[in-house]
C-alpha cells in the first residue's frame, strides 16, 4: 500500500461505496461513472471502494464482463485527480467467491494501483470459517486486505468471535469493515481487533449504515486481567455515503474535530437518528433492503448526477413505496443533502 494512502485509511476517512453508471441496454457509461467519481473527489472522499455491492456483484458475469473495465476506470480517474491536486485517495477494489477467484482479483487490483481490496465473505455459506481463514491468508499474501463483516440479509453470515480473533491475527489484514447492521456481532468486531496484539496496525471502519454517526461517536472499552483495552471506528466505508456525500464529509470532519478537541455535542444523538432515518429511505429497510441499490441510484438521478436507475438486473427498480419514502426525507431533512454543491458540481462540469 502506499505510504500516504495507509495513513490516511489509519486516521480514518469517508469512503464511498461507488454505484455503477449504465446505460438503459446495460453496458457501461464511462462518461458518467467518470463524472460520479469526480463527484465523490469533489465532495472531499478521502478513498473510493469500487467493485463492491454498491457497484453490483454482476458486474463479474460471464456476458457483462465490467468488472476489470469499471476497476481500471475508476483507478484512471483517482489517478488524474491525484495528479492534478497531489492529494492521495485510497483506492479499495472488491474482491469475493472462492480462493483462485479472490486472489485473482486480488492480482487485477494491485497491477491497476488500488490500495487494498475489500474481502468479501458473499455467496461462500459452504465453507467453514477456517477455509475462510484460509482464503484471507491467501489474499493477504498478494495485497493489504480489509476484513469485512457482510451483513447476513443481503449474502452475509454470523461469524464466531473466535473468527475475528483469528482474522485480526494475519498480517496484512489493514482493516475491518463491519457491517452486521447487528450491535451485539459489532461488538465482536471491536472486541476482537481491541484485544488483538495487532490493534495498532487495523483500522476500524464502520459499513453499519443504520447506525453510522454512534459508530464514529462511541469508544468502546473493553477490561481484560486488570487491563483496559479500547476500540473505535475511525473511519466509514459505507452504501450510504454514495448519496449526499459533501454533507457527509462535512459531518465526519467536525464530528472528528469535536472528538480531538473532546467537545461533543448533544445535537449528535438527534442528527445519527435523522441519518439512520433516511438510511432506511434509501435502503429500503421497508421491504427488506430489494431497493438498496436502486434507493442510492434514484437519489443521485434526482440530482442529476445519472440519468437513470437501470441496474444490471432486468426489471429492478424502486420498491412500491420507496419513491415516497424518499420525498419524505428530502422534505423533512433538508440539512443533510447536498443539493446545491451537486448543482454547482454540475455548472462546473459542463
Amino acid at each position: 500500500m502506499r505510504q500516504e494512502a495507509a495513513r490516511i485509511l489509519a486516521e480514518g476517512t469517508v469512503i464511498p461505496a461507488m454505484p455503477l453508471v449504465i446505460r438503459p441496454d446495460r453496458t457501461l457509461d464511462s462518461a458518467g461513472q467518470r463524472r460520479l467519481i469526480r463527484y465523490y473527489l469533489a465532495a472531499g472522499a478521502g478513498g473510493l471502494a469500487v467493485g463492491v455491492h454498491t457497484t453490483q456483484f454482476e458486474i463479474r458475469q460471464e456476458g457483462i464482463g465490467l468488472f476489470e473495465p469499471v476497476l481500471a476506470l475508476a483507478a484512471d480517474e483517482i489517478q488524474r485527480h491525484e495528479q492534478r491536486t497531489g492529494q492521495a485517495i485510497v483506492r479499495v477494489a472488491g474482491a469475493c467467491g472462492p480462493t483462485d477467484q479472490a486472489v485473482r482479483e486480488a492480482d487485477l487490483a494491485r497491477h491497476l494501483g488500488y490500495d487494498a481490496v475489500l474481502l468479501s465473505p458473499g455467496g461462500l455459506a459452504g465453507l467453514s470459517e477456517a477455509e475462510l481463514l484460509e482464503r484471507t491468508r491467501a489474499v493477504a499474501a498478494r495485497m493489504p486486505v480489509i476484513g469485512f463483516y457482510l451483513q447476513p440479509a443481503v449474502g452475509g453470515r454470523v461469524f464466531s468471535f473466535a473468527y475475528w480473533q483469528q482474522l485480526c491475527a494475519i498480517g496484512n489484514v489493514v482493516a475491518i469493515k463491519a457491517a452486521p447492521f447487528d450491535r451485539y456481532l459489532t461488538l465482536d468486531v471491536l472486541r476482537a481487533a481491541a484485544l488483538s496484539e495487532r490493534a495498532g496496525q487495523i483500522a476500524l471502519y464502520t459499513g453499519n449504515d443504520d447506525h453510522i454517526l454512534l459508530d464514529l461517536l462511541t469508544e468502546h472499552r473493553f477490561e481484560q486481567d486488570g487491563r483496559v483495552y479500547t476500540a473505535r471506528f475511525t473511519g466509514g466505508l459505507l452504501g450510504h455515503w454514495a448519496v449526499w456525500t459533501h454533507q457527509a464529509v462535512a459531518l465526519f470532519r467536525q464530528l472528528k474535530a469535536e472528538l480531538k478537541a473532546d467537545s461533543v455535542k448533544t445535537d449528535w444523538l438527534t442528527l445519527a437518528s435523522q441519518v439512520t432515518d433516511c438510511n432506511s429511505a434509501v435502503f429500503d429497510t421497508a421491504n427488506r433492503f430489494a431497493g438498496c441499490i436502486t434507493g442510492i441510484h434514484e437519489v443521485l438521478r434526482r440530482q442529476g448526477l445519472m440519468d437513470g436507475i437501470w441496474t444490471l438486473e432486468p426489471g429492478a427498480g424502486l420498491s412500491p413505496g420507496q419513491g415516497a419514502a424518499l420525498d419524505r426525507i428530502q422534505r423533512q431533512y433538508p440539512h443533510l443533502n447536498d443539493d446545491a454543491f451537486v448543482r454547482d458540481f454540475l455548472a462546473r462540469e459542463r
